[in-house]
């Protein structure tokens, strides 16, 4: 990024597969040009095309994404600093994620999500970047080794459910509590039922905890158990000891529901 915060010129801004540059960058995103409704009937011609790009997004996500295998996103700030500590932190929960078999995948930005990219990278496993259009795009980092870039939040969304087995959700800003909130919400109403979140850092998450486990939990808001929806680490270790076993469990759970029904159908 230049210091003015426009898309340095190497990066360029990215719509969808299309690469921009200079007076080529457009004033606004494909996610506003949706949700503008604007002051005539344009939208109601213009918005039934728009689903065919729409509906690329999904088609070239899905045929990227489908071969590969089993993995966990890891989110978090993209304006932490290579040398603070949730860098460093980030890299090592990446690597030890590929040393327990699976690939990662981040935001593709800066920050936490190329602390993220760099250690899955370095540890010799796959490295994924789901990339966005956003005003002042920052690009894919430079240790993905798989990115797709999006238009749509809520394509990118589904990506990242749909291919991932669980979240690690390190320190982060407005972007990551939404990817937390639909993950958790999607767990509770059981939308996806193998899907283990993780919270890392304490000292970030106590006042969020305490907040659901008091005014939420006793206004009735939400039951007591959901809490455990929400495991809080500090260490690398302890953050891919939770996934891998959750993850162990619930595919244990599922093999014994599927012998369960093929023993009825015998």
């Amino acid at each position: 990024m230049s210091d003015e915060g426009q898309p340095a010129p190497g990066r360029g801004y990215r719509r969808g597969p299309v690469l921009l540059r200079r007076e080529q960058i457009p004033a606004t995103t494909s996610d506003q040009r949706l949700l503008l409704r604007g002051d005539d009937a344009s939208w109601l011609h213009d918005d039934p095309w728009r689903v065919m790009r729409i509906q690329s997004e999904f088609v070239e996500g899905f045929g990227a994404l489908a071969e590969v295998g089993p993995a966990v996103s890891v989110f978090g700030s993209a304006r932490v600093a290579p040398e603070h500590p949730d860098y460093a932190l980030a890299s090592e929960i990446a690597g030890r994620l590929v040393k327990a078999g699976f690939a990662v995948i981040t935001g593709g930005g800066p920050g936490i999500m190329e602390a993220a990219n760099r250690g899955a990278s370095e540890a010799g496993g796959l490295s994924v970047g789901l990339g966005i259009e956003l005003p002042f795009e920052q690009g894919v980092n430079d240790w993905v080794d798989l990115g797709v870039n999006f238009r749509y939040f809520f394509a990118r969304k589904t990506m990242f459910v749909k291919y991932s087995e669980g979240f690690v959700v390190m320190p982060g800003g407005f972007g990551t509590f939404d990817e937390l909130f639909e993950a958790l919400t999607l767990v509770q109403t059981q939308k996806v039922t193998r899907f283990p979140i993780v919270l890392v850092g304490s000292d970030y998450w106590r006042g969020l905890i305490d907040w659901i486990r008091g005014a939420v939990v006793d206004r009735g808001m939400i039951a007591a158990k959901d809490l455990d929806l929400l495991p809080v680490v500090d260490t690398a270790e302890e953050a891919v000891r939770i996934v891998v076993q959750r993850v162990r469990e619930l595919h244990a759970a599922e093999e014994n529901t599927l012998s369960l029904q093929t023993d009825e159908d015998l």
